[in-house]
Order: C-alpha cells, then structure tokens, then sequence
C-alpha cells in the first residue's frame, strides 16, 4: 500500500504528520521524501545515509557536421528545447523533458543522448526499522518531475526483495510536482488546518487531485484554531476526517527541536498510533469498494 501525505500549501503539518505515521506504522514501512526541491523528512526521521547517487535527465547533444536542419527535431519537441533557424541548430537542455523524440526522429543521427544533472538520490534507514528514500534538486534546475521518478525508480530497485507500506511526502501545492507525487499512491491523505488560507489551498488541492479517481481523507491540523470552514467543506464533499492534531504549544515546540512527535509526546503516540490503524482500514476498505465496483 502506498499512501500520499499532502497539502494545499506549505506549512499545514504535512511532513510533521509523514514523520509521525512512519514512526507509529504498524508493519514494515518506508518512508519517501518527494519534497525535491525542500527536503526535510530527513531532518525528523535523522536515517543514516547508507547509500547516495547523481541523478540524470537525458538530453541531445548536436554534431552540426551531419545536421541538414530538416527541422524534424524542433518539429516533435513540444518544449522548444530544440531550435532550428536558418543553418543554426540550438538546443536548450534546461527546457529538455527528456523523452528522446529528437534523438528517434533525426534522419541523419546527427543527434545524441547526453545527460543533465538533476540531483541527488540518497537512501538510509531510520530507527533502524524504516527505509528511507530522499531526493534533493540541483540548485538551479527547475523540474522535480523526473528526479521524483528517479527516487521511486531506486526504491522499487533496492526494496524488491523486502516488501512493504510506503509514505510518501509530497510537496505542497497543486502543481505538477504535487501532481507527480501523489500518481504512484493507492490513496491520498491531506494535511489541513482550520485557517482562511489552509481552507482556501485545502480545496484547491482536493479539486486537482480529484480527477485522478484515489480515495482522499482528511487528517486536520492545528485544530481548535480558526473557523468550521474546512469541517463543512469535508461533510459537503464526502472526505473522511481521520484525525485532528490539537493547536498546542507543546507540539510547536517538539517541532522547532527536530523530534517526531510521535516519539516525543505519549498522547501523540496513542493519537498516530490510531491514526496509523485509522489510515490502514480506510484504504483498505476503499481498495475492496474499488474491487466491487468494478467486478
């Protein structure tokens, strides 16, 4: 089972809760941050880094001495990452998707696959029971879709042979990175809080995630702050709330000191422990209506 923590926007809680649910689940688990381009699940679970690699996007690299600017190669890319004026062939790597359509179509093979850093891949394990997958984006290069693959990728690599549950930390927002991140899940659980500004990314959020026919449950953070909005939002819709984290200091505190709060509070332990076993029979229960329906 693979379920997807994510949030309307940054700030709700959401790697707090990925942090805590790995700590309390109750089988084998490993944890993923997909967070690229602000990673910090790492600094809560604290694995040790037991293995780390460069990853790569392909791109095309030009001879000019065999090109006859046929435009082929500027015809297919749908992302200008390759430009034909006059006798001048242009490549642009950083707006290169990777697919290798320039490189398929080009009748005189005068292009041909090099490679663009896009990151680092790290891999660990934390509390000595919990896989962990990290990535972290190239400072400066702007798409976190493919090392987020590529993270994925070396996990389905490196845990084949000990199966297990997978939390995924998404990134915040609505974007292709949100988008990229919660495709690989069986379900999605998104973070909230009872704000103006969490209520408002809280259903964006939940309406870009919903043509991707997953289930979605609620866990509300911060809760006893703010208004009901978020509340009548979830009733309207049909979204579970399978938890509420109270607003209290106790936990800000635990939070600004790196702990899990999970580990570091006991009520916490018994709330994520809950919750842990909330997530479970939920989607569990959603995968066997899934099975119904389509029987």
């Amino acid at each position: 089972m693979i379920i997807a923590i994510a949030s309307g926007k940054g700030g709700t809680g959401k790697t707090t809760v990925a942090s805590s649910l790995a700590w309390a689940w109750p089988r084998p688990v490993t944890a993923v941050d997909l967070d690229v381009e602000e990673p910090n699940l790492h600094l809560f679970l604290r694995p040790e880094i037991t293995g780390s690699e460069t990853a790569t996007i392909e791109v095309p690299v030009a001879d000019e001495s065999k090109c006859t600017y046929c435009r082929a190669c500027a015809e297919i890319c749908q992302f200008k990452a390759i430009s034909v004026l006059g006798s001048v062939l242009l490549t642009f790597p950083e707006m290169c998707h990777g697919c290798g359509g320039c490189i398929a179509v080009c009748p005189e093979k005068a292009l041909r696959a090099g490679a663009r850093e896009l990151g680092e891949v790290s891999w660990g394990r934390a509390e000595g029971r919990i896989d962990f997958f990290m990535g972290r984006l190239r400072v400066g290069e702007a798409m976190s879709p493919p090392l987020m693959r590529a993270v994925m990728a070396k996990l389905a690599g490196l845990t084949a042979d000990r199966p297990a549950d997978i939390i995924i930390d998404a990134p915040p927002g609505t974007s292709c990175p949100a988008i990229n991140a919660v495709l690989p899940s069986d379900a999605i659980v998104l973070v909230t809080e009872p704000t103006p500004f969490g209520d408002h990314d809280f259903r964006l959020a939940h309406q870009a995630f919903n043509p991707l026919k997953k289930p979605m449950a609620v866990i509300i953070n911060r809760a006893g702050l703010g208004d009901r909005s978020v509340y009548d939002y979830c009733r309207s819709e049909g979204l579970p709330i399978l938890a509420e984290i109270p607003f209290d200091r106790r936990l800000a505190e635990a939070y600004s000191q790196g702990r899990v709060l999970a580990e570091a509070l006991p009520d916490m332990r018994q709330v994520f422990t809950k919750l842990a076993a909330a997530i479970d029979a939920w989607a569990a229960a959603e995968s066997d209506r899934e099975v119904a329906v389509h029987a």
